[in-house]
């Protein structure tokens, strides 16, 4: 496939962050997927975040496995480092990578057939162990490279677009998420930038696992009447737990919410997500209510949408290991190699 390259004018009044950098700086390659695929929307959101923290790509490590999703990294963040994975294996290359270098920002970038089937205990290891990273499945139902088969998440009774039924019961990431142990958990949907750039935003900011799972349509295979994954549906079936802003420790805290209205959720680096509870007595912080919740409105029928969970003081799997500050791939022989004296210590311990 060939295609002309992006133009490289730009207008000397584009917008620019703390950095210098436009919006500009944080794109890809051309998209080839789908005209109004909602992966494109994710990929969106990722560079209006990105940008928004002033963050700088190189400091940003993209991977992803195989399928529609995982070939977006292609068309964000160029500048970025980038690994594309095989099958349902970008968990646990996205680990190995944090292990020796953790000073990266590491984005985990999956599908429904890439961490829901082949890759489902790569997805639950990594968020188990508490790896560092900003996990985002673009869920649509389907396997779209391979012509729209159901994929683990397709809702029981949901059609596909010649008629067929899907009689299995689907996985919900979400609460896997939850039971696993992520301390940022939240769904999304592709047409809901202004709930879904804060979002990413936060978890970004976020130190340990933060999984985020994000209904994307596939406009070619699951967007008709009869797919609870269409733009239709999660319109029509759509249950905001909380409305959100994203607010940096650079920035002063603000609000114009009345009394009662707004929830401030601080992050360990001291930013700050700011909440307007629509849920009344809705708990971000309450990982067994949010399970309830969870469950409350899926036999309802809805789709619960928002940041459903946040610990206060999360860690990471480098917390849990106790690992040196320097990154692993910074130290030296000496720090690596400490000897016979250093060997025969530990077997002496262990006798």
């Amino acid at each position: 496939m060939t295609y002309l390259p992006k133009p490289k004018f730009r207008h000397p009044a584009i917008e620019k962050n703390e950095l210098g950098l436009t919006h500009r700086d944080y794109e890809g390659a051309i998209s080839t997927l789908c005209a109004g695929c909602g992966h494109d929307s994710i990929s969106s959101a990722i560079m209006h975040a990105c940008f928004e923290l002033d963050l700088p790509p190189h400091r940003i490590a993209k991977l992803s496995g195989i399928g529609c999703s995982s070939k977006t990294p292609t068309y964000f963040l160029g500048n970025a480092h980038g690994f594309n994975s095989v099958h349902g294996r970008m968990p646990s290359v996205l680990t190995g990578a944090n292990l020796a270098n953790k000073d990266l920002i590491y984005l985990g970038v999956s599908g429904d057939g890439d961490s829901a089937s082949i890759g489902f205990g790569q997805f639950a290891h990594a968020i188990r162990r508490g790896v560092n990273m900003v996990y985002i499945v673009a869920n649509n139902g389907v396997y779209g490279l391979t012509k729209g088969q159901f994929s683990a998440t397709a809702d029981k009774g949901a059609t596909l677009k010649k008629g067929a039924a899907n009689p299995d019961d689907p996985i919900d990431l979400v609460m896997m998420a939850l039971h696993l142990g992520a301390s940022f958990v939240a769904r999304s949907f592709s047409g809901d930038k202004g709930q879904l750039v804060p979002l990413i935003k936060a978890a970004v900011e976020h130190k340990g696992p933060a999984f985020i799972d994000c209904i994307s349509p596939c406009v070619a295979f699951n967007n008709h009447d009869g797919s609870t994954k269409s733009f239709d549906y999660v319109r029509a079936h759509n249950e905001a737990v909380n409305a959100l802003d994203f607010i940096s420790e650079r920035a002063p805290i603000t609000t114009d919410y009345a009394p009662g209205e707004m929830q401030l959720v601080k992050l360990h680096d001291g930013s700050t997500i700011r909440l307007r509870k629509i849920g009344a007595d809705y708990d971000v912080h309450d990982r067994v209510a949010a399970i309830n919740y969870l469950m409350k409105h899926d036999v309802a029928g809805e789709i619960v949408t928002g940041l459903v969970y946040v610990e206060e003081d999360p860690g990471d799997m480098h917390d849990r290991l106790q690992t040196v500050d320097t990154p692993l791939n910074q130290l030296g022989d000496a720090d690596l190699i400490p000897g016979a004296a250093a060997l025969a210590k530990i077997n002496a311990s262990l006798r």
